[in-house]
Protein backbone atom coordinates (compact mmCIF):
# COMPACT_ATOMS: atom_id res chain seq x y z
CA UNK A 1 0.00 0.00 0.00
CA UNK A 2 2.70 2.49 1.04
CA UNK A 3 4.86 1.62 -1.98
CA UNK A 4 1.97 2.41 -4.31
CA UNK A 5 1.84 5.96 -3.00
CA UNK A 6 5.26 6.67 -4.48
CA UNK A 7 3.92 6.37 -8.01
CA UNK A 8 1.77 9.47 -7.58
CA UNK A 9 2.95 12.97 -8.28
CA UNK A 10 3.38 14.48 -4.81
CA UNK A 11 6.76 14.68 -3.07
CA UNK A 12 7.54 11.04 -2.17
CA UNK A 13 8.75 11.76 1.35
CA UNK A 14 5.83 14.03 2.15
CA UNK A 15 3.31 11.53 0.83
CA UNK A 16 4.70 8.67 2.91
CA UNK A 17 4.90 10.94 5.94
CA UNK A 18 1.19 11.74 5.62
CA UNK A 19 0.38 8.07 5.06
CA UNK A 20 2.07 6.85 8.26
CA UNK A 21 0.77 9.80 10.26
CA UNK A 22 -2.90 9.45 9.36
CA UNK A 23 -5.40 8.27 11.97
CA UNK A 24 -8.33 7.02 9.91
CA UNK A 25 -7.96 4.61 8.38
CA UNK A 26 -4.74 3.67 10.18
CA UNK A 27 -1.76 2.88 7.98
CA UNK A 28 -0.61 -0.63 7.16
CA UNK A 29 2.60 -1.15 9.16
CA UNK A 30 3.49 -4.52 7.62
CA UNK A 31 6.02 -2.88 5.31
CA UNK A 32 7.91 -1.13 8.12
CA UNK A 33 11.38 -2.60 8.63
CA UNK A 34 11.83 -4.19 12.04
CA UNK A 35 15.47 -4.77 12.99
CA UNK A 36 14.44 -7.36 15.56
CA UNK A 37 13.60 -9.50 12.51
CA UNK A 38 16.33 -7.98 10.37
CA UNK A 39 17.79 -11.25 9.14
CA UNK A 40 14.78 -11.72 6.88
CA UNK A 41 15.39 -8.51 4.93
CA UNK A 42 17.83 -8.60 2.01
CA UNK A 43 18.58 -4.87 2.44
CA UNK A 44 19.90 -5.36 5.99
CA UNK A 45 23.56 -6.23 6.52
CA UNK A 46 25.48 -7.15 9.67
CA UNK A 47 28.09 -4.58 10.69
CA UNK A 48 31.33 -5.55 12.46
CA UNK A 49 31.91 -3.45 15.58
CA UNK A 50 35.20 -2.48 17.19
CA UNK A 51 35.03 -5.08 19.96
CA UNK A 52 38.35 -4.05 21.51
CA UNK A 53 37.54 -0.33 21.58
CA UNK A 54 35.93 -0.46 25.03
CA UNK A 55 36.37 -2.96 27.82
CA UNK A 56 33.50 -4.96 29.23
CA UNK A 57 33.93 -2.99 32.45
CA UNK A 58 33.61 0.36 30.65
CA UNK A 59 30.56 -0.87 28.74
CA UNK A 60 28.98 -2.04 32.00
CA UNK A 61 29.59 1.34 33.61
CA UNK A 62 27.37 2.88 30.91
CA UNK A 63 24.77 0.16 31.36
CA UNK A 64 25.71 -1.69 28.18
CA UNK A 65 26.36 -5.35 27.49
CA UNK A 66 29.86 -6.32 26.32
CA UNK A 67 30.28 -5.12 22.74
CA UNK A 68 30.80 -8.69 21.54
CA UNK A 69 27.15 -9.36 22.41
CA UNK A 70 25.71 -6.43 20.46
CA UNK A 71 24.04 -6.87 17.09
CA UNK A 72 24.69 -4.04 14.66
CA UNK A 73 23.14 -3.60 11.22
CA UNK A 74 23.62 -1.35 8.22
CA UNK A 75 21.40 -0.78 5.20
CA UNK A 76 22.35 -1.36 1.59
CA UNK A 77 22.43 2.06 -0.07
CA UNK A 78 22.83 4.00 3.20
CA UNK A 79 26.59 4.03 3.96
CA UNK A 80 27.32 5.27 7.47
CA UNK A 81 23.94 4.30 8.91
CA UNK A 82 24.13 1.83 11.81
CA UNK A 83 21.30 0.38 13.88
CA UNK A 84 21.93 -1.40 17.20
CA UNK A 85 18.88 -3.14 18.71
CA UNK A 86 18.75 -2.77 22.51
CA UNK A 87 22.31 -3.42 23.79
CA UNK A 88 21.48 -2.36 27.37
CA UNK A 89 21.94 -4.49 30.45
CA UNK A 90 18.73 -5.43 32.34
CA UNK A 91 17.50 -2.53 34.45
CA UNK A 92 19.55 0.15 32.76
CA UNK A 93 16.82 1.39 30.47
CA UNK A 94 15.10 2.32 33.74
CA UNK A 95 18.07 4.47 34.65
CA UNK A 96 18.25 6.32 31.34
CA UNK A 97 14.49 6.86 31.13
CA UNK A 98 14.56 8.28 34.65
CA UNK A 99 17.39 10.64 33.72
CA UNK A 100 15.33 11.94 30.79
CA UNK A 101 12.27 12.53 32.96
CA UNK A 102 13.71 13.56 36.32
CA UNK A 103 17.24 14.86 35.92
CA UNK A 104 17.87 16.33 32.47
CA UNK A 105 14.83 18.68 32.44
CA UNK A 106 16.18 20.45 35.54
CA UNK A 107 17.76 23.89 35.33
CA UNK A 108 20.07 25.16 33.96
CA UNK A 109 19.02 22.99 30.99
CA UNK A 110 16.42 24.52 28.67
CA UNK A 111 12.98 23.17 27.74
CA UNK A 112 9.94 24.20 25.71
CA UNK A 113 8.03 25.20 28.86
CA UNK A 114 10.55 28.01 29.43
CA UNK A 115 8.96 29.85 26.50
CA UNK A 116 5.83 30.73 28.47
CA UNK A 117 6.64 29.99 32.11
CA UNK A 118 9.00 31.58 34.61
CA UNK A 119 12.21 29.81 35.70
CA UNK A 120 10.69 29.30 39.15
CA UNK A 121 7.72 27.44 37.61
CA UNK A 122 9.94 25.08 35.59
CA UNK A 123 12.66 24.47 38.17
CA UNK A 124 11.64 20.90 39.06
CA UNK A 125 9.06 19.42 36.67
CA UNK A 126 9.47 15.98 38.21
CA UNK A 127 8.47 16.98 41.74
CA UNK A 128 5.57 19.05 40.44
CA UNK A 129 4.27 16.15 38.34
CA UNK A 130 5.04 12.91 40.15
CA UNK A 131 1.97 12.76 42.42
CA UNK A 132 -0.36 13.73 39.59
CA UNK A 133 1.16 11.01 37.38
CA UNK A 134 1.05 8.42 40.14
CA UNK A 135 -2.67 8.95 40.68
CA UNK A 136 -3.60 9.23 37.03
CA UNK A 137 -6.20 6.70 35.95
CA UNK A 138 -5.65 4.87 32.65
CA UNK A 139 -7.88 5.72 29.68
CA UNK A 140 -9.36 8.80 31.36
CA UNK A 141 -9.07 12.35 30.12
CA UNK A 142 -7.44 14.33 32.90
CA UNK A 143 -5.45 17.53 33.13
CA UNK A 144 -1.87 17.05 31.96
CA UNK A 145 1.02 17.36 34.37
CA UNK A 146 3.93 19.63 33.47
CA UNK A 147 6.00 16.57 32.66
CA UNK A 148 3.38 15.49 30.11
CA UNK A 149 3.53 18.97 28.55
CA UNK A 150 7.28 18.64 28.07
CA UNK A 151 8.23 18.41 24.39
CA UNK A 152 11.96 19.08 24.26
CA UNK A 153 15.02 19.68 26.43
CA UNK A 154 18.42 20.89 25.21
CA UNK A 155 21.76 20.07 26.83
CA UNK A 156 25.32 21.36 26.48
CA UNK A 157 25.36 23.80 23.59
CA UNK A 158 21.67 24.75 23.54
CA UNK A 159 20.20 24.64 20.06
CA UNK A 160 18.42 27.83 18.98
CA UNK A 161 15.30 26.71 17.10
CA UNK A 162 14.86 30.12 15.42
CA UNK A 163 18.38 30.68 14.10
CA UNK A 164 19.10 26.91 13.79
CA UNK A 165 22.53 27.53 15.32
CA UNK A 166 24.55 26.81 18.43
CA UNK A 167 26.27 29.55 20.38
CA UNK A 168 29.21 29.59 22.81
CA UNK A 169 27.17 32.06 24.88
CA UNK A 170 24.34 29.58 25.38
CA UNK A 171 26.05 26.62 26.99
CA UNK A 172 25.68 24.58 30.18
CA UNK A 173 27.73 21.60 31.29
CA UNK A 174 26.83 18.48 29.34
CA UNK A 175 25.70 15.59 31.60
CA UNK A 176 28.66 13.41 32.49
CA UNK A 177 26.73 10.14 32.39
CA UNK A 178 25.17 10.78 28.97
CA UNK A 179 28.53 11.88 27.58
CA UNK A 180 30.09 8.66 28.81
CA UNK A 181 27.34 6.49 27.30
CA UNK A 182 27.56 8.31 23.96
CA UNK A 183 31.32 8.12 23.77
CA UNK A 184 31.33 4.37 24.47
CA UNK A 185 28.79 3.71 21.71
CA UNK A 186 30.66 5.97 19.29
CA UNK A 187 33.96 4.20 20.04
CA UNK A 188 32.39 0.79 19.39
CA UNK A 189 31.29 2.12 15.98
CA UNK A 190 34.78 3.34 15.12
CA UNK A 191 34.65 6.94 16.39
CA UNK A 192 37.14 6.87 19.26
CA UNK A 193 37.54 10.66 19.44
CA UNK A 194 33.84 11.52 19.60
CA UNK A 195 33.02 14.24 22.14
CA UNK A 196 29.43 14.74 23.30
CA UNK A 197 28.78 18.49 23.24
CA UNK A 198 25.07 18.99 22.52
CA UNK A 199 21.96 16.99 23.19
CA UNK A 200 18.32 17.33 22.19
CA UNK A 201 15.73 15.27 24.04
CA UNK A 202 12.32 14.85 22.39
CA UNK A 203 9.26 13.70 24.33
CA UNK A 204 6.57 12.03 22.22
CA UNK A 205 3.01 10.87 22.91
CA UNK A 206 0.74 8.79 20.70
CA UNK A 207 -0.49 11.95 18.92
CA UNK A 208 3.03 13.32 18.35
CA UNK A 209 5.17 13.44 15.22
CA UNK A 210 8.40 15.10 14.11
CA UNK A 211 8.55 16.70 10.69
CA UNK A 212 10.91 16.16 7.77
CA UNK A 213 14.31 17.68 8.47
CA UNK A 214 18.07 17.22 8.29
CA UNK A 215 20.50 17.88 11.17
CA UNK A 216 23.03 20.27 9.68
CA UNK A 217 23.68 22.87 12.40
CA UNK A 218 26.81 21.21 13.75
CA UNK A 219 30.11 22.53 12.41
CA UNK A 220 31.79 19.15 11.89
CA UNK A 221 29.81 16.62 9.86
CA UNK A 222 32.54 14.00 10.13
CA UNK A 223 31.30 13.15 13.63
CA UNK A 224 28.26 10.88 14.03
CA UNK A 225 24.82 11.71 15.33
CA UNK A 226 23.65 9.23 17.98
CA UNK A 227 20.01 8.55 18.81
CA UNK A 228 18.68 6.59 21.83
CA UNK A 229 15.02 5.55 22.28
CA UNK A 230 13.07 4.54 25.40
CA UNK A 231 9.41 3.69 25.91
CA UNK A 232 6.84 3.11 23.17
CA UNK A 233 7.90 2.47 19.57
CA UNK A 234 8.16 4.91 16.67
CA UNK A 235 7.98 4.72 12.89
CA UNK A 236 11.14 6.41 11.64
CA UNK A 237 11.51 7.51 8.01
CA UNK A 238 15.04 7.63 6.59
CA UNK A 239 15.25 9.52 3.32
CA UNK A 240 17.97 10.74 1.00
CA UNK A 241 20.04 13.87 0.48
CA UNK A 242 17.11 15.59 -1.24
CA UNK A 243 13.88 16.30 0.59
CA UNK A 244 11.79 14.65 -2.12
CA UNK A 245 13.72 11.35 -2.12
CA UNK A 246 11.47 8.43 -1.06
CA UNK A 247 12.19 7.32 2.53
CA UNK A 248 12.60 3.90 4.06
CA UNK A 249 10.28 3.25 7.05
CA UNK A 250 11.64 1.41 10.08
CA UNK A 251 10.68 0.82 13.70
CA UNK A 252 12.63 2.20 16.63
CA UNK A 253 11.88 0.23 19.79
CA UNK A 254 12.79 0.87 23.40
CA UNK A 255 16.54 0.56 23.95
CA UNK A 256 17.43 0.83 20.26
CA UNK A 257 20.37 2.99 19.21
CA UNK A 258 20.80 4.58 15.79
CA UNK A 259 24.00 6.13 14.43
CA UNK A 260 24.08 8.42 11.39
CA UNK A 261 27.57 9.06 10.06
CA UNK A 262 29.46 9.47 6.79
CA UNK A 263 27.16 9.89 3.80
CA UNK A 264 24.14 9.17 6.02
CA UNK A 265 24.93 12.02 8.40
CA UNK A 266 22.97 14.58 6.35
CA UNK A 267 20.03 12.50 5.20
CA UNK A 268 16.48 13.78 5.61
CA UNK A 269 14.47 11.95 8.23
CA UNK A 270 11.25 12.21 10.22
CA UNK A 271 9.03 10.50 12.80
CA UNK A 272 5.44 10.43 11.53
CA UNK A 273 3.96 8.14 14.17
CA UNK A 274 4.32 6.75 17.69
CA UNK A 275 2.85 3.26 18.02
CA UNK A 276 2.21 0.99 21.01
CA UNK A 277 5.06 -1.49 21.40
CA UNK A 278 4.45 -4.49 19.17
CA UNK A 279 4.21 -6.94 22.09
CA UNK A 280 0.85 -5.46 23.08
CA UNK A 281 1.95 -4.78 26.67
CA UNK A 282 1.58 -1.53 28.58
CA UNK A 283 5.35 -1.09 28.42
CA UNK A 284 7.90 -3.19 26.47
CA UNK A 285 9.30 -6.36 28.06
CA UNK A 286 12.80 -4.88 28.09
CA UNK A 287 11.46 -2.39 30.65
CA UNK A 288 10.01 -5.19 32.78
CA UNK A 289 13.10 -7.38 33.08
CA UNK A 290 13.56 -6.55 36.74
CA UNK A 291 11.13 -5.36 39.37
CA UNK A 292 10.61 -1.70 40.14
CA UNK A 293 12.22 -2.21 43.54
CA UNK A 294 15.32 -3.77 41.99
CA UNK A 295 15.44 -1.01 39.38
CA UNK A 296 15.38 1.72 42.00
CA UNK A 297 18.44 0.21 43.66
CA UNK A 298 20.52 -0.23 40.51
CA UNK A 299 23.98 0.96 41.47
CA UNK A 300 25.30 3.19 38.70
CA UNK A 301 28.54 5.11 38.75
CA UNK A 302 26.51 8.27 38.28
CA UNK A 303 23.93 7.96 41.05
CA UNK A 304 20.93 6.00 42.26
CA UNK A 305 17.19 6.39 41.74
CA UNK A 306 15.03 7.36 44.69
CA UNK A 307 12.49 4.85 45.95
CA UNK A 308 9.39 4.87 43.77
CA UNK A 309 10.92 6.72 40.80
CA UNK A 310 10.38 3.83 38.41
CA UNK A 311 6.67 3.66 39.24
CA UNK A 312 6.31 7.23 37.94
CA UNK A 313 8.49 6.60 34.89
CA UNK A 314 6.54 3.48 33.96
CA UNK A 315 3.25 5.35 34.24
CA UNK A 316 4.58 8.04 31.91
CA UNK A 317 6.02 5.58 29.38
CA UNK A 318 2.76 3.70 28.99
CA UNK A 319 1.71 6.44 26.57
CA UNK A 320 5.02 8.02 25.61
CA UNK A 321 8.42 7.70 24.05
CA UNK A 322 11.60 9.57 24.91
CA UNK A 323 14.41 10.07 22.40
CA UNK A 324 17.90 11.42 23.11
CA UNK A 325 20.07 12.64 20.24
CA UNK A 326 23.69 13.49 20.99
CA UNK A 327 26.02 15.45 18.73
CA UNK A 328 29.54 16.82 18.58
CA UNK A 329 29.28 20.45 17.52
CA UNK A 330 32.92 21.45 16.94
CA UNK A 331 35.68 19.54 15.21
CA UNK A 332 39.25 19.41 16.48
CA UNK A 333 40.69 22.94 16.43
CA UNK A 334 37.37 24.50 15.40
CA UNK A 335 35.80 27.46 17.15
CA UNK A 336 32.58 29.38 16.70
CA UNK A 337 32.64 32.23 14.16
CA UNK A 338 32.56 35.77 15.51
CA UNK A 339 28.96 36.99 15.60
CA UNK A 340 27.55 40.38 14.69
CA UNK A 341 25.57 42.34 17.29
CA UNK A 342 22.26 41.37 15.67
CA UNK A 343 23.19 37.67 15.77
CA UNK A 344 24.12 37.97 19.43
CA UNK A 345 20.74 39.53 20.19
CA UNK A 346 18.95 36.78 18.27
CA UNK A 347 20.81 34.10 20.20
CA UNK A 348 19.70 35.63 23.48
CA UNK A 349 16.00 35.68 22.58
CA UNK A 350 13.57 32.94 23.67
CA UNK A 351 13.10 30.51 20.82
CA UNK A 352 10.42 28.12 19.68
CA UNK A 353 10.47 24.53 18.55
CA UNK A 354 12.32 23.82 15.30
CA UNK A 355 9.26 22.51 13.55
CA UNK A 356 8.59 23.82 10.07
CA UNK A 357 5.29 25.76 10.32
CA UNK A 358 4.11 23.98 7.17
CA UNK A 359 4.28 20.63 8.96
CA UNK A 360 0.66 20.88 10.14
CA UNK A 361 0.99 21.06 13.92
CA UNK A 362 3.35 18.09 14.10
CA UNK A 363 4.84 17.48 17.54
CA UNK A 364 2.45 20.03 19.05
Amino acid sequence: MAAGLLEQGEDAFRRLFKYYKRRQPPPDLSGVLDFSRAQKNFQVLLVPLNVTSISDQDASKAGLQPVCKWKAYSLDGYPGFTFIPDPFLPGWQHYWAKQCLKTYPQKPNVCNLDLHMSPEETTDLWEQSREQLRLKAPDKREAKSLLEKLRWVTLGYHYNWETKKYSPDHYTTFPVDLAYLSEQVAAACGFQQFKAEAGILNYYHFDSSLGIHVDESEMDYSKPLLSFSFGQSAVFLLGGQKRQDPPLPMFMHSGDIMIMSGRSRLLYHAVPRIVPNLEGKAIPSCLERITARDSDSVDTSFGQSAEGDWEICAKYLQNSRVNMTVRQVLGVGQSFPVKSDSESIADSQPNSYHQDPKEENEHK
